[in-house]
């Protein structure tokens, strides 16, 4: 390490977490930065010390830029890791930084913006030759929707320019969904990213979710670690993730050089991730975005590579090489990672905050379990409801879903709903142990399976 001697975390939840445990592996000291509500988080536990930077709501704490650089500058801090989510991928963030002394831990400001702008970054992979779906600039209303639809074709996929998350977007199936679908999109873009612009892209039906994580450091160096799917996602989020992809053979070589190749030509710098849609009908591959921080589904990755990603994160804002090349990275045997969520399967997915009476998570080897949460912890209703993350790593795939569906039968949790009786339910189906999912299948089974879903685990788990 050069120069950073402290940390401090600017998030909250399980990434903060990590986020300390890295750093303390490599002897820097940490200050977690916290809301009135996770005073006692444990984050702000395991920290060398926190710091309050306001209220519970997050524009007034975890997403106030101003708040958490006075905070970092009024406890010494060297440098600001903002984990995923909040901050992560806002430019303003990594500037206030670079504008006080600090150091971000990822990408420059410039790089943020650049790959944020979903249309901007669409052409730019495009100019490198990265396939790109078929798709539109910027539209401003519903007749400039149905004038972009000629050259494209139904269905559509309606997109906010500015975010992602799954926020900001619809399907429009023919022309007379269109007027309803932007103003639904437009709408939530606004909301969610303070920008109203849509675009419009090409919607695959039978669409897989593939993305390659690569690392790169400010003297050129960019290597991958391979992909990871994130198929199995509702109402686009993502609630599990593997590596590596079944079933991609064909192409698996061919996305993980187009990832490097876009990142090598904008100078990436950092930890950063390159998402791609694969057409599973055609094997056709298509650029979708890039993540300019580290993901929630990172240790999959971590667990067949043996890289820890955090770390890596934290020692390349400090000015080092990767110290790595391309033939270093070894890939072995299966990973994959469950979210569990505060949510109720059975009533529509409502969130479930409350104090958790019951906290035992399984253990044992290749079972890891990356979380915020402990016995007695209450689980505020301000703030996303993942609790846990729950990753396997075996030999094999079919190793690695007979050792998660034992761990998640061992997970013992009680005093509030959680999507784990979902989870048990999908790694147990026919599709899922083939390897034959998409991007909607999720959906389509809670559709299918309606409130009968939590049965059906429950006679898996006698079965099991």
């Amino acid at each position: 390490m050069n120069k950073i001697a402290k940390v401090l975390i600017a998030n909250r939840g399980e990434i903060a977490v990590r986020v300390v445990k890295a750093c303390k592996a490599l002897n820097v000291g940490t200050v977690v930065a916290v809301s009135d509500a996770d005073r006692d988080s444990l984050a702000a536990r395991l920290a060398d010390r926190r710091v309050c930077i306001g209220p519970a709501h997050p524009l007034d704490s975890y997403l106030n830029v101003g708040a958490v650089v006075h905070a970092a500058l009024g406890v010494g801090a060297d440098a600001i890791h903002p984990g995923y989510g909040f901050l992560a991928e806002k430019p303003e963030m990594a500037k206030a930084c670079c504008d006080n002394g600090l150091t971000f831990i990822g990408p420059r400001a410039e790089l943020i913006r650049q790959m944020g702008n979903k249309i901007e970054a669409r052409r730019l992979a495009a100019q490198l030759g990265v396939p790109v779906v078929p798709g539109s600039e910027r539209v401003s209303s519903s007749d400039e929707c149905i004038e972009a639809v000629r050259a494209i074709g139904f269905p559509v996929l309606l997109k906010a320019a500015a975010g992602g998350g799954g926020r900001g977007m619809r399907i429009a199936d023919g022309k007379d969904d269109l007027p309803a679908c932007f103003d639904a999109a437009s709408a939530e873009a606004r909301a969610a990213f303070g920008d109203a612009s849509i675009y419009i892209e090409r919607y695959i039906r039978n669409a897989r979710h593939i993305e390659i994580q690569v690392l790169a450091d400010r003297f050129g160096a960019v290597i991958h670690l391979g992909e990871r799917d994130c198929s199995l996602q509702r109402r686009y989020q993502k609630i599990i993730e593997e590596s590596p992809a079944p079933r991609l053979d064909d192409i698996r070589a061919r996305i993980q050089d187009a990832a490097t190749t876009l990142a090598a030509n904008v100078r990436y710098e950092n930890a950063g991730t390159i998402e791609f849609i694969v057409d599973a009908d055609s094997q056709e591959f298509f650029f979708l975005e890039m993540n300019t921080r580290i993901q929630v589904e990172h240790p999959v990755t971590e667990m067949v590579t043996g890289i820890d990603l955090v770390r890596e994160q934290i020692r390349i804002a400090d000015g080092n090489p990767l110290g790595l090349s391309q033939s270093d990275v070894k890939f072995e045997g299966h990973a994959i990672e469950c979210r569990i969520n505060a949510e109720s399967p059975d009533h529509d997915f409502r969130p479930c905050p409350g104090r958790i009476s019951r906290w035992a998570p399984p253990s044992g080897a290749g079972i890891r379990v990356d979380t915020h949460c402990y016995e007695g912890y209450v689980v505020p209703p301000f703030y996303d409801s993942l609790l846990a993350k729950v990753i396997v790593h075996a030999p094999s795939r079919p190793q690695a879903i007979e050792k998660m569906a034992a761990a998640l039968l061992e997970f013992d949790l009680a005093g509030i709903d959680t999507t784990i009786p979902l989870l048990r339910n999908l790694i147990q189906r026919p599709e899922f142990l083939d390897g034959r999912t998409n991007v909607r299948w999720v959906e389509d089974v809670i559709s299918r399976s309606s409130s009968r879903i939590c049965q059906d685990s429950s006679t898996l788990e006698e079965k099991a």
